[in-house]
């Protein structure tokens, strides 16, 4: 067992339930002034504002029935296939202090020409004629990032496709796979044709919490769909099991921008409508936003687009052992010398782990500045290093604790 952990499936972090909406008591009703006897003109005037009351009270009700049905105003909802066709120069240069333009609005106007809306087909028999079909069965999104037809998105966005077409203007356009990665959930696909708005790279390695960003991609096949937050926190790292394996999402950026179903491939920018993250997760009871989405950093998702365009594949950092999660009732059943770790089963024969000197038996607490506290922790350590890189690990070995250096190395032979 590799660093992969097979023995134990991870599950991606399970959502917190959100809380009930608060009740509100509805407040004690006001006793009305008992009328004394001589009250002609009491009586009229109580009638008086019971007759304006209720108009002042169906005004209201009807105020508030506009704000929240929208009635009677109609609304026309477009075709969602209609392009954005503003013309954007590839180095515009955007900011949140535009004269002309919102925030948002300039963002947009620079960065929707490079996204694009991705469908994906499956081929089938029909059960009714027996003949067969070839059908849309999902859709995601894809951000270009070469002007000769590259386009980044996400493995799952193209997964098990058998036909993909792109939308990239008015044009809808075949695509074919150039290379996947499962491991990390990316992708690159390809269409024929040059002289396509790429976007323009930003860099995630110096991002801030609280900074602005825009969302762009095709929620629900709604294609160039705008949404705007902030970063929310950055380093969140999960694992994931699919049909193609398990799945490292390493130091993912976390927004509460609006992302949804079909936005998965889509772009994240920052003020400058520069692209700084894959959307790829969300974290939601009901499958929808619930204002916790996660993009990939595009450092890493370039980097690894680089490859795929160069070679088909991706090359990940690897470091040779198969571990298992170590709690309070394993440590009390075996008797170890802390309840807290990963406890290395086996080490790979020929491994860096071996090179370094890891055993069978050791636990590790710490790879370079990560803590480890399990299994999943053990390959999003090592996911989020470098190949070539050497690593201190930290192990108790013999109730002591003793660190190792490992120099990585390359998954590519175990592909």
């Amino acid at each position: 067992m590799s660093d992969y952990p097979e023995s134990e499936p991870p599950v991606a972090p399970a959502p917190d339930s959100p809380a009930p909406p608060a009740h509100v008591d509805p407040a004690p009703p006001v006793a009305a002034p008992v009328p004394k006897e001589r009250a002609p003109c009491g009586i009229l005037a109580i009638v008086v504002a019971a007759i304006v009351g209720g108009i002042v009270g169906a005004v209201l009700v009807g105020v508030l029935l506009i704000v929240v049905l929208g009635y009677p105003v109609s609304q026309t909802i477009t075709e969602v296939s209609q392009p954005v066709t503003t013309t954007v120069s590839d180095t515009a240069s955007v900011g949140a202090s535009g004269q002309d333009a919102s925030f948002a609005e300039a963002v947009a106007t620079k960065l929707t020409p490079s996204v694009v809306n991705v469908a994906i087909k499956q081929t089938g028999v029909d059960r009714f004629t027996g003949q067969q079909v070839t059908q849309t069965v999902g859709n995601g999104s894809g951000v270009i990032i070469r002007q000769d037809g590259y386009i980044l998105t996400n493995n799952h966005v193209v997964e098990g496709a058998d036909a993909i077409i792109v939308t990239v203007g008015m044009e809808d356009l075949p695509a074919k796979v150039v290379g996947t990665d499962p491991s990390s959930d990316l992708a690159v696909i390809k269409v024929d044709k040059t002289g396509l708005p790429a976007v323009e790279f930003g860099s995630s390695a110096n991002l801030r919490i609280g900074e602005p960003v825009v969302a762009i991609g095709s929620p629900f096949g709604l294609e160039k769909t705008v949404t705007t937050g902030i970063v929310s926190a950055l380093g969140r790292s999960s694992v994931a099991q699919s049909a193609s394996g398990i799945t490292a999402y390493t130091s993912l950026i976390q927004t509460d921008a609006s992302i949804n179903p079909g936005n998965s491939g889509g772009a994240l920018a920052d003020a400058d409508g520069k692209l700084i993250g894959i959307n790829t997760l969300i974290q939601s009871t009901s499958g929808a936003s619930a204002g916790i989405g996660f993009a990939i950093p595009v450092d890493f998702a370039k980097s690894v687009a680089d490859e795929l365009i160069a070679t088909g594949r991706a090359t990940h950092p690897f470091m040779g052992v198969g571990t298992v999660t170590i709690d309070a009732n394993v440590a009390a059943q075996y008797g170890l010398a802390t309840e807290a770790g990963a406890l290395v089963q086996n080490v790979v024969e020929g491994s860096p782990a071996q090179a370094g000197g890891l055993k069978a038996g050791d636990i590790i607490v710490r790879i370079a500045d990560k803590k480890v506290l399990s299994v999943e922790d053990v390959f999003t350590a090592i996911r989020s290093q470098k190949v070539g890189q050497t690593i201190d690990v930290l192990v108790v070995r013999d109730a002591g604790e003793m660190t190792l250096k490992v120099k990585l190395g390359s998954d590519a032979a175990r592909q």
